[in-house]
């Protein structure tokens, strides 16, 4: 029997499992769907926040990172007069499963002016903004997005 050979099938074997494993974690072990009731869709109107009323609302979260947050709905109503619009939104990848939410695409409709994105909420958790593209339509996708802390934004550590 040659121990080298066992070795390197043993490391191979390993590395393989390790990988399925991480790959399982960061696509399936940590996040859930939510119950379309319990989603708290909201907008900053006028340094307030206000609930918006959707409906067809498919949600996940993962309480292991608070950038796993993703929300696809259509709002029934427009938004209100006011909503804060946000600078800078970037849609965030989020599983393969969760297919109703296609970052690359939401990304290029934000470019292209096709959607617009608003502050869902400011500081969902420290560092963190709730974002919400919202089409003419009323579909609306949502996402955590890491804020930037500036002077003029006013958000300073």
């Amino acid at each position: 029997m040659n121990w080298g050979r066992v070795a390197v099938i043993a490391l191979i074997l390993s590395a393989a499992g390790v990988g399925a494993g991480v790959w399982y974690a960061q696509t399936y072990a940590f996040y859930e769907e939510l119950d379309p009731a319990t989603v708290d869709l909201t907008a900053v109107v006028d340094g307030q926040q206000v609930p918006l009323s959707a409906g067809d609302i498919r949600a996940i979260d993962a309480g292991s990172a608070p950038h796993r947050w993703r929300v696809c709905a259509t709002l029934d109503e427009p938004l209100p007069e006011g909503a804060e619009l946000f600078e800078g939104a970037t849609p965030t990848y989020g599983p393969g499963w969760f297919d109703c939410f296609d970052a690359d695409q939401i990304g290029h409709d934000l470019e292209a002016g096709v959607a617009t994105a608003y502050l869902g909420r400011s500081e969902i958790q420290p560092d963190i903004d709730r974002i919400l593209a919202v089409y003419p339509d009323g579909r609306v996708f949502g996402w955590h997005q890491v804020n930037d802390k500036t002077p003029e934004r006013g958000v300073m550590d």
